[in-house]
């Protein structure tokens, strides 16, 4: 059975993909995981932290470059 959590290798990806990313992409992006994770809010609460790990790294990377 496939897991629905976040794995680490996945969370390095994110992070790979946000480096990549515009601005105004980790922003949509962002978006994005919020509006799935609350859409799996009371269907797959395990799905719901999938979506808002994947938009904390990409937070993590856009508040690194609006610290510099």
């Amino acid at each position: 059975m496939a897991t629905e959590h976040a794995t680490a290798e996945q969370f390095t990806t994110w992070a790979a993909r946000a480096k990549e990313m515009t601005d105004a992409a980790l922003c949509y992006s962002i978006r994005d995981c919020h509006q799935a994770a609350k859409a799996m809010a009371s269907f797959n609460p395990i799905k719901e932290g999938y979506y808002r790990d994947e938009a904390s790294v990409y937070h993590q990377e856009l508040s690194r470059r609006l610290a510099a």
